[in-house]
């Protein structure tokens, strides 16, 4: 079978999740006709028509109210956001409403709501943020985050058919750079488990989204350079986060860092050494530590970028400080 992209996995999973129920529909600025922003929905309407491909306003407030509506009353929607930036437009609704709805009134709320993710493409700072932290902290709701074509398949197949409302970050620079083979048959990959993107016994790298090919890049250049092996852990799933992975890589390698292209302060690598220091600190024998973005709106300048986000040279640099400890 050919390998098809990131890109065209989602809109794969997409075609086959509305065939298979007809209670899942799709809503979106410019996702119809024109096929999204990034062409992510591209014959979507075409195929299954202008009432289960519904083109909306620009109001993400609205996008995001009127899916829980619709999933209060048995249908599953896909809410796209252009830009997953402004998803802070409807942070209140998500927030308040949609993630206590089952608490408050036992309403579930079957919905997805996607977008585009991320930097490394000169997007500026309206257009390349990671606005997953501001998210995981809040109890009933799902945060996924795929790396790999397959696996942003796999989940968004669950994600539809999951009874909570799931965020679905995409990576836009992964969008037509990462390729996979799908496996046959209805590929499904659960939420809430990771996955060892590569096996090692020296160093763990606890990971996500682009930053896994980062820390796979970095992985091979120190076992090449220094022959330092190194562990690559992709979370996938935010929240909830696999904590059995987690403890599991750290009594592995006994030297752990965290690295995501999200800002510093509050970031999930916080969350993540929390967890680790409550539950194996005595398996540690260095400090956890962190390569994230500098605490700055993500610049437009190709190098002003590139110094912001975590690189593989940053990668590197603190693996081989962490071996050493």
């Amino acid at each position: 079978m050919a390998e098809i992209t990131y890109l065209e996995a989602i809109r794969e999973a997409l075609f086959e999740e509305m065939e298979r129920d007809p209670n899942v529909f799709c809503l979106g600025e410019d996702i119809g006709a024109y096929g999204g922003a990034f062409k992510v929905t591209e014959g979507l309407q075409a195929k299954f028509g202008d009432q289960r491909v519904i083109d909306t306003p620009i109001s993400e407030a609205a996008i995001i109210g009127a899916a829980a509506g619709a999933s209060h009353m048995g249908l599953r929607p896909v809410a796209e956001l252009q830009f997953i930036d402004f998803i802070s437009c409807g942070y209140d609704m998500l927030t308040n409403y949609v993630a206590t709805a089952r608490y408050r009134a036992f309403l579930p709320c079957p919905m997805v709501v996607r977008g585009p993710s991320g930097g490394y493409v000169r997007g500026g700072p309206f257009h390349s943020q990671n606005p997953e932290a501001a998210f995981l902290h809040t109890p009933g709701l799902k945060i996924v985050y795929p790396a790999t074509a397959s696996d942003a398949k796999g989940l968004m197949k669950a994600a539809i058919r999951d009874d909570d409302c799931v965020l679905f970050f995409e990576h836009k620079y992964l969008y037509r750079r990462v390729k996979d083979v799908m496996p046959d048959g209805d590929h499904v990959v659960p939420i809430g488990k990771a996955r060892v993107a590569r096996e090692g016994t020296d160093v763990s790298i606890i990971t996500y989204a682009a930053t896994v090919w980062k820390a796979l890049e970095a992985a091979e250049q120190l076992q090449t350079e220094d022959g330092i092996s190194v562990e690559v852990i992709d979370l996938r799933t935010l929240l909830p986060m696999d904590d059995d992975a987690i403890v599991a890589t750290v009594k592995k390698t006994n030297r752990v860092m965290v690295v995501h292209e999200d800002t510093r302060t509050g970031g999930i690598a916080g969350e993540i050494t929390a967890r680790i220091n409550e539950t194996c600190f005595e398996w540690l024998d260095a400090p956890v530590l962190r390569v994230t973005a500098h605490d700055v709106p993500l610049p437009y300048s190709p190098p002003l970028e590139d110094f912001v986000l975590p690189q593989v040279s940053d990668i590197v640099t603190v693996a081989r400080h962490l071996a050493r400890y």
